[in-house]
């Protein structure tokens, strides 16, 4: 299993082959990746509005932002594999062979299975902000040397991934089979029941071309983002002759030239990721600019309510007498009736009113202690307090005379 470096747009990738698929990564010069320039088009403008609100210190203010990743890199791509706590750089030539090894280190020799990751990070100036989790092939019966509980293992360790809300399910299926059957379909409709948030890639479009049309347009089994069928590299084909060689195949297919060009190709995939990302990466922004509304409008009041220029000794005294009330009005809010919604985002006012439930539980620890039920139990103590009552501070107002401010 691979992962790319942690980002804010989770994908995860399941399909129902047995055998492990390795990651190819494409560096293309002088033309751009499509998902490169769809991020620039789509996602780069949320990226800058969420980074203006971020030097505005708008989390100060208790408004959470998006958490979003946009490292800058050189040109030339930088690859890293973490695995077992060990970190080892490597190259594109020979990325596939040290994937093996590691592999081979965690699972061991005999095609078994493990549920620790194996990152894959790749860093490279404009590449898209975005983390791919590569989940194992299902497999329902265990091959020499696998454990009984194989297909367990496996579906424990897919649950897991494609179970949270904010990832993106992306089930890859094969042009071969009849999607209803499929094991990755069944699993991604127990945590996606309406389909919301997985998205089909159909491979092997070419092999078998007949009948994709009515399997991809009738969604027999409820793909609710969409279909994408797709020709993948053959050999080592380079990736503009796989981009040229899918594109001709979707256009002059007898067959495969039907199916409607929103649905096919390697570029259209990267464009619906890019959007699906936009998408959750937009989601809070309505509820952010609501907050901030709120926020603006509460400093406003209070700024409204603090005194104007004052021209006499009765005004200030009156002025006074009015921030001495609203004081006080807060503090019976706080500590008579544990209100605190003054203070919704201040944590530390909070402790006044659990200083009154100390002090009521306490209350009730000292009358526990009682044993005889005497009825003027701690009346000697409460006196002295009484008699200290009018005891005040220099400068200071006394306590009765506060309480009848």
């Amino acid at each position: 299993m691979m992962k790319t470096s942690t980002k804010p747009s989770n994908v995860q990738k399941m399909d129902d082959s047995s055998s492990s698929e390795s990651l190819a990564i494409d560096v293309v010069a002088p033309c751009s990746p499509p998902i490169v320039a769809s991020v620039n088009d789509r996602i780069r403008p949320l990226l800058d509005c969420v980074d203006r609100l971020r030097h505005l210190n708008i989390m100060q203010e208790a408004i959470q932002l998006p958490t979003i990743n946009d490292p800058q890199f050189s040109a030339a791509p930088h690859l890293c594999l973490k695995y077992n706590g060990k970190s080892v750089d490597v190259d594109e030539v020979g990325v596939a062979d040290v994937i093996i090894l590691a592999t081979d280190e965690i699972a061991g020799h005999a095609k078994g299975i493990s549920n620790k990751l194996l990152t894959l990070v790749v860093k490279k100036n404009g590449v898209p902000d975005l983390t791919m989790v590569d989940l194992p092939g299902i497999t329902r019966v265990p091959v020499q040397g696998q454990p009984d509980d194989m297909y367990e293992q496996i579906s424990d360790i897919i649950k897991t991934y494609i179970s949270p809300q904010d990832s993106i399910i992306l089930n890859v299926l094969s042009a071969t089979v009849d999607f209803p059957t499929c094991e990755s379909i069944r699993m991604s409709q127990k945590v996606d029941k309406i389909g919301a948030r997985t998205l089909a890639v159909v491979t092997k479009a070419d092999k078998a071309p007949e009948g994709l049309l009515e399997k991809v347009t009738n969604d027999e089994v409820n793909i609710g983002l969409g279909y994408i069928c797709v020709r993948n590299r053959i050999g080592k084909e380079s990736y503009e002759a796989a981009r040229k060689n899918e594109a001709g195949l979707f256009e002059n297919h007898p067959l495969l030239s039907k199916i409607d060009k929103s649905m096919v190709g390697i570029p259209v995939l990267a464009q619906k990721l890019v959007c699906i990302q936009a998408t959750i990466i937009s989601k809070p922004l309505p509820d952010i600019e609501r907050k901030i509304n709120d926020k603006l409008s509460t400093n406003l009041a209070e700024i409204n309510r603090l005194p104007q220029h004052l021209s006499s000794m009765a005004e200030a005294l009156t002025t006074f007498m009015r921030i001495l009330s609203s004081f006080k009005d807060s503090l019976k809010k706080i500590l008579l009736r544990g209100e605190f919604d003054e203070y919704p985002e201040e944590r530390e006012m909070h402790c006044s009113t659990r200083l009154v439930e100390m002090l009521y539980q306490f209350s009730d620890e000292l009358h526990a202690k009682n044993f005889d039920g005497k009825e003027d139990f701690l009346m000697e103590e409460i006196r002295a307090l009484e008699e200290t009552n009018w005891i005040g501070l220099p400068n200071f107002l006394p306590r009765h005379l506060f309480l009848n401010v």
